[in-house]
């Protein structure tokens, strides 16, 4: 046993990048209201549009269209709170991925004008349906994750687009999980408009950003009022240290894609060879569908994911059971409800996710507590327990 520990959950959050921190450090150390004229002023307001500048970059569209919020549940929800305009039309209703983010499924403006597409066994959208809705009941707002946050499965959203645009209707995406893992273009994309968050790619927490398509999407809903920061977007002194460290983090997460891609993608194939090994009656999550490089999402009947995280916890690993977003608690996943995992199962979905400084040494520490805890069970049924129960996969 090693007293290090090992961090597996770089959906949840991603350590600080050090060139973050720096730039952290650097705006706290700074005193100035970006809205002030005055010299300090205009130093924070300067630190402020380069990191726009950064995260623009990082997603492919113009500095203009960056709007930065609190994060990307805040983003969602400004993006769909009903007031969003495409050239003259401003559809009146919203068409969700049965998987979508909690901040996307809870966190809209439309009330009962509000519908839900449905997913195949992997996760992946019905385009199919999606084309039927549209024609049968005219435009859409549509809102479409990128990468699933529990599963890492890539949704089609450029052909989506294309239908929905067909209908006149308008693509929201949350982008959150594709942000620094894989090629990120608003043009190539076909969204809307799209929203990323800063502790997602090794920024800090409380930070993020709305990306709306160039000239002919529009706002007209503000959930911040009673001020004219971010071009009259969002009301609010700005989080100047935060920004700045968002803008290190893009910078980063841009040079780096392609070589932390192509890591993850390593570890990725490790593990769930390993786990293969260990548990012959794995099942990963969405295997059949194209995935981010840095999920994978598992389970093995036998094996509830409490106990299991307890054990990995207890063992020095950081893992999730689905999203991160439940205040701490482990409940049934409504992603794997939605692909038709049967509810035993689903009880068991621990997810893995890697990033920017993940090693294969993460990899193989983890498959070796998952091995010892599988001996354990086998050594119990051998002595007549007939199931592994907490007792037996404790540490």
């Amino acid at each position: 046993m090693t007293n290090q520990r090992v961090y597996l959950d770089y959906n949840a959050t991603a350590p600080l990048r050090p060139a973050a921190r720096a730039a952290m450090c650097d705006a706290l150390d700074a005193v100035g209201n970006a809205s002030s004229a005055h010299a300090e002023g205009r130093r924070a307001r300067a630190r402020i549009e380069e990191a726009r500048e950064a995260v623009a970059a990082l997603v492919g569209a113009a500095a203009r269209d960056i709007v930065f919020t609190s994060g990307g549940t805040e983003a969602a929800n400004t993006l769909l709170a009903g007031g969003l305009r495409f050239h003259d039309a401003r559809p009146d209703r919203l068409v969700m991925l049965a998987t979508e983010h909690p901040c996307v499924l809870e966190g809209h403006g439309f009330g009962d004008r509000a519908s839900r597409a449905p997913v195949d066994g992997d996760g992946v959208v019905d385009l199919e349906w999606l084309r039927r809705d549209l024609a049968r009941n005219g435009p859409a707002v549509v809102a479409l994750q990128y990468v699933n946050s529990e599963t890492g499965v890539i949704q089609p959203v450029a052909e989506a687009a294309a239908l929905v645009h067909a209908a006149g209707g308008v693509l929201v995406c949350d982008a959150v999980q594709a942000a620094g893992k894989l090629p990120l273009d608003m043009a190539t994309l076909g969204a809307d408009a799209l929203f990323i968050s800063a502790h997602k790619i090794g920024g800090p927490q409380g930070v993020g950003a709305i990306v709306l398509g160039g000239g002919f999407v529009t706002l007209e809903t503000r959930l911040l009022r009673g001020g004219g920061q971010e071009r009259g977007a969002r009301a609010g002194t700005e989080n100047v240290a935060g920004l700045a460290g968002f803008g290190a983090a893009a910078l980063a997460a841009a040079a780096e894609r392609a070589a932390v891609a192509a890591r993850c993608a390593a570890l990725q194939q490790l593990l769930e060879r390993r786990l293969r090994q260990i548990i012959p009656d794995v099942t990963i999550f969405g295997a059949g569908a194209a995935r981010a490089p840095n999920v994978t999402a598992f389970a093995a009947h036998g094996f509830p994911a409490q106990t299991l995280l307890m054990l990995l916890d207890l063992q020095g690993i950081a893992v999730s059971s689905g999203s991160a977003c439940s205040s701490g608690k482990v409940r049934r996943s409504h992603v794997l409800e939605a692909m038709g995992v049967e509810a035993a199962l689903a009880g068991g979905a621990i997810r893995v996710s890697t990033g920017w400084n993940s090693e294969e040494k993460d990899i193989h520490r983890l498959a070796e507590v998952l091995a010892a805890a599988v001996a354990r069970r086998q050594d119990a049924g051998r002595a007549g327990a007939g199931h592994a129960s907490p007792g037996a996969l404790s540490a």
